[in-house]
């Protein structure tokens, strides 16, 4: 079976993927132009093979549902999700937010940067 699920992290909504196979579940989560994802998720063939394309993309590992993906620690993250300031160790819910700040998707409160000149 594949669940869809909206999930809503501060003023964005994410769309969560669960897929029920057997003696296995998938999990992810997208926002912006870039996903999270359980143990599944090949971050090295991304990087190695699949590097021009710049996925913004990062693994959690021991998750089985979309709040486990949340909380949980990215183990880790492409070199596209880095140059955006994604690093291992950032829980799942920061990198979601990140990557939709960095896609334009979530909206700054405070409005647009300034530029340096004012």
């Amino acid at each position: 079976m594949v669940t869809l699920t909206p999930v809503e992290l501060d003023r964005f909504t994410a769309v969560g993927v669960t897929v029920d196979l057997p003696r296995t579940r998938l999990v992810a989560l997208a926002a912006g132009d870039g996903y999270i994802m359980c143990g599944a998720l090949d971050v090295e063939l991304l990087d190695a093979r699949l590097s021009e394309r710049g996925i913004v993309a990062g693994r959690a590992v021991g998750v089985r549902s979309i709040e486990d993906l949340l909380e949980a620690p990215l183990e880790r993250v492409t070199h596209a999700a880095r140059a955006i300031g994604i690093e291992p160790g950032m829980k799942g819910r920061e990198a979601l937010l990140r990557m939709a700040r960095y896609a334009g998707a979530l909206r700054d409160p405070a409005g647009p940067p300034r530029s340096p000149s004012g």
